[in-house]
């Protein structure tokens, strides 16, 4: 490991980079560890001295494993080898390297030593040091999907996240502007998904908004972020806009959560929001665009959501210390620290045994006491914070209220007026839900434009084809128009957003865009799903394979439909296109 010829950096003969570097020669030197040192030179040294340890009968047989061990050096001709490419190609066979490694390769590898040094030293390893060791392992793939939706518009699989970087580079204004323009962006928008993601934001307003969302776990929501926030530095979007355009995504996250609105959508729509945005009205036009979302991407409306959090099941909801948090603590400088309590069913919840409900609370809850426990036990109304949950225990409501530290002298916002409840029951329950509702209402605001505004953002429904059903003769009369109007029927009801347009040679229908293309012919209706072949499912093979082939209306599956006994097994066909399309099928 060392040259005892050499001094300096070339007494050793393995260097590394930086923080590793660092940690490395003082193993060698066998002198204390830097304050910043590396986790992960240290934790392999620690796993080798206890593999080493337990080999000690058999310290033979390890250094003879070490003497085989072999250095392989490559000499490349600058001009004539692409570093790159031979390094994809050498560590193919071994461990899979993290996206950010091929990336960083990729931009720094083939530059001269100086050039090389000055972009590693100026931008990339400050992003190192700003996610940290162990967050830089963790995040940075994510973080360069991210980036790469908000540059592109698409949403790279993550594995496959460095040859989109590729693509993208190789494509975009850099290829012209230079490698030190693209690592100064990538350095820019690393640093706002620090302040976002890591707490490394300095304003105590925004750092706590951040904070909330992340509570949430909504990933997707990153690229949208990643644009606000490089507007805001950018001096394009105001703090109080930022703000209160992460407080939308937030309760546009939770209301759908509530709600139990499917998720697999919000990937989509958080990467296409931004083309909508008109930055010279920019929180306008981001609440326009939550407001007009339709269907499975709807923000849900204050009587839905208000309607659905009064009856989930609260308690075994995965954001339940971020929803009792956020209510107790919304509009109130001194806030509460709920890690500090814990969460308390005022009508126990008795192991979810019925069996094990007390005679007193059966009393309370009268006549149907099973029915009242088993559908409010875990819901809002029912739910509050405590210090004292032991002392509690399963105790009747009026000791609960009245017993040191009962709900009667919580300093809790929650507990307000529990004290004055005299009896506990449905009525009790239903009554705070509906309390605790309407205050969510502003905990999770919903945007407010008023409805000229709203129209004047919404897209154009009008139908520009001067076609009709007429114009197809095969749909004149006849079985076949039979057959069409029912499957009409059914696919326009399939969601609100879907609409109809009636073209030279098909007839199709959109949501966002064609999902289904029908083209009407003497004997049957031949449909083109607008999805990849290889992912529908067709347990029955009616489908056809038409990628790269001639034909109208759009898409890679082809299917005919020619009696009414088929329409319920082609609709399903039909359905995963839409549902593909709007990015709520079970695959996406």
């Amino acid at each position: 490991m060392l040259n005892p010829e050499e001094e300096g950096e070339r007494h050793f003969k393995l260097i590394l980079s930086q923080t590793d570097k660092a940690s490395l020669i003082s193993i060698l030197r066998d002198v204390p560890q830097p304050k910043e040192y590396s986790i992960r030179i240290t934790e392999n040294l620690k796993l080798f001295q206890e593999l080493l340890a337990s080999q000690k009968e058999d310290i033979e047989t390890v250094c003879k494993g070490i003497a085989k061990l072999m250095v392989v050096d490559i000499s490349l001709d600058r001009d004539q080898d692409n570093p790159q490419l031979i390094f994809e190609s050498m560590n193919s066979t071994g461990r899979e390297l993290s996206q950010a490694d091929l990336i960083r390769n990729f931009i720094l590898m083939g530059l001269g030593p100086e050039l090389q040094t000055r972009l590693y030293e100026s931008y990339w390893r400050p992003m190192e040091l700003a996610f940290g060791q162990e967050a830089y392992t963790t995040h940075f793939d994510g973080f360069m999907r991210h980036y790469l939706t908000v540059k592109t518009g698409e949403i790279p699989k993550m594995g496959e996240v460095y040859d989109a970087f590729k693509k993208h580079v190789r494509s975009s204004s850099f290829a012209n502007a230079g490698v030190e323009s693209l690592v100064a962006e990538l350095h820019t928008y690393a640093e706002h998904f620090c302040a976002m993601l890591l707490s490394t934001e300095e304003d105590s307003e925004l750092n706590r908004a951040f904070h909330d969302l992340r509570e949430l776990k909504v990933d997707v929501a990153y690229p949208l972020l990643l644009e606000l926030y490089h507007d805001y530095q950018s001096q394009i979007l105001s703090r109080e806009e930022l703000l209160k355009a992460v407080r939308t995504i937030e309760s546009y996250v939770f209301r759908r959560a509530v709600c139990a609105i499917p998720t697999n959508s919000m990937n989509k729509t958080f990467a296409n929001m931004g083309k909508t945005l008109k930055k010279d009205r920019y929180l306008e036009s981001l609440e326009a665009a939550f407001l007009l979302l339709p269907s499975y991407r709807r923000f849900p409306k204050d009587d839905e959501f208000k309607r659905q959090f009064k009856i989930k099941d609260l308690y075994n909801f995965r954001s339940r210390s971020y929803w009792l948090r956020r209510l107790e603590n919304h509009g109130c400088k001194e806030r509460v620290h709920v890690d500090e309590y814990t969460i308390e069913h005022i009508l126990p919840q008795c192991d979810n045994d019925p069996e094990k409900v007390p005679t007193e609370w059966r009393e309370e809850l009268g006549d149907e006491w099973e029915n009242v426990w088993d559908t409010y036990r875990h819901t809002l109304g029912n739910l509050t914070l405590t210090g004292y949950n032991s002392e509690y225990s399963n105790h009747s409501f009026t000791q609960k209220c009245n017993m040191e530290g009962g709900f009667a002298q919580s300093p809790l916002r929650l507990n307000k007026n529990l004290g004055a409840v005299g009896t506990w029951n449905k009525d009790a329950i239903e009554g705070r839900a509906a309390h605790l509702a309407a205050q969510a209402v502003s905990v999770w605001q919903a945007p407010a434009l008023d409805t000229e505004l709203l129209a004047a953002y919404k897209p154009s429904s009008a139908i520009t084809s001067s076609y009709t059903i007429e114009d197809h003769p095969q749909l004149a009369s006849g079985s076949i128009r039979d057959l069409f109007d029912a499957f009409r029927k059914q696919v326009m009801a399939l969601d609100p957003a879907v609409s109809e347009e009636i073209l030279k040679l098909y007839v199709a229908y959109k949501a966002e865009t064609n999902f289904v293309d029908v083209v009407p012919q003497a004997k049957r209706l031949r449909l083109s799903l607008n999805m990849p072949f290889p992912d529908i499912d067709d347990p029955k093979g009616l489908c056809r394979d038409v990628t790269g082939l001639g034909r109208w209306g759009n898409g890679d599956v082809k299917v005919s439909l020619s009696s009414f006994d088929e329409l319920p097994y082609v609709l399903g066909l039909v359905r995963q296109s839409f549902e593909k399309q709007m990015g709520t099928g079970a695959g996406d």
